[in-house]
């Protein structure tokens, strides 16, 4: 089997446990895995920073503007350089089994998150963002976690917010529309935490209608 990011052959190591049960085979190399990186210890439990103790300086400053509507964001990978080009590659270029390298890791984090049980909600994209990439990765990832991701949120514009500055980001008007009140304790699956501000612009609007808890899993941090 070839990596899934470099197309190199993997082949799986041979121990005693390997030689009298057939290993699984992996998905991508280990040069490539190391690079990719996971979020372990040392981060911040409310957006999940990397290499950061206790509460960071953001999460501090968002209790104090807009306090109790995240509850918490979780994370699996940092948002560096190598992962910064795998993102190009599945999410502007259609490189559709990038995910599939991140997907069992994903799956371990998500499960060790405790979220599993709540409803997950997906991050819409409009009409000419969708057209343009052909697929939401919102939902792409949810369904790479197994779960069935619902949409109660359209959007009013479609700009990147990639192509935004920190302080524009920070500042931008809320581009959601919430088409149904939830109840339940809901997750916001996306691809990358950046600011924070696009699912506390959601957790908004949840929680204006009487939604009681509003968290969020992306895949990077």
């Amino acid at each position: 089997m070839r990596c899934l990011i470099c197309h190199v052959e993997t082949i799986p190591d041979v121990t005693w446990v390997t030689f009298w049960k057939p290993s699984v085979q992996k998905k991508i190399c280990q040069e490539c895995e190391e690079q990719m990186d996971k979020i372990t210890a040392s981060f911040c439990p409310g957006c999940h920073r990397p290499g950061h103790e206790g509460v960071c300086h953001d999460c501090e400053k968002w209790e104090k503007t807009n306090p109790g509507l995240l509850e918490r964001n979780v994370a699996a990978f940092p948002y560096n350089e190598f992962n910064k080009e795998l993102v190009a590659r599945w999410k502007y270029r259609g490189d559709f089994v990038v995910l599939d390298a991140y997907k069992e890791h994903l799956q371990n984090v998500w499960l060790s998150s405790f979220f599993k049980g709540r409803q997950v909600l997906s991050v819409p994209l409009s009409s000419k963002r969708l057209d343009e990439r052909g697929f939401n990765q919102s939902e792409a990832i949810s369904y790479a976690l197994e779960e069935e991701p619902f949409s109660v949120f359209e959007r009013s514009h479609s700009e990147k917010q990639s192509k935004r500055g920190r302080k524009d980001r920070m500042q931008s008007e809320n581009p959601f529309r919430l088409l149904h009140p939830i109840s339940d304790p809901v997750v916001i699956v996306d691809d990358i935490y950046t600011t924070g501000r696009t699912v506390r612009h959601m957790a908004s609007l949840l929680k204006e209608q009487g939604c009681p808890s509003v968290s969020s899993f992306t895949i990077f941090r």
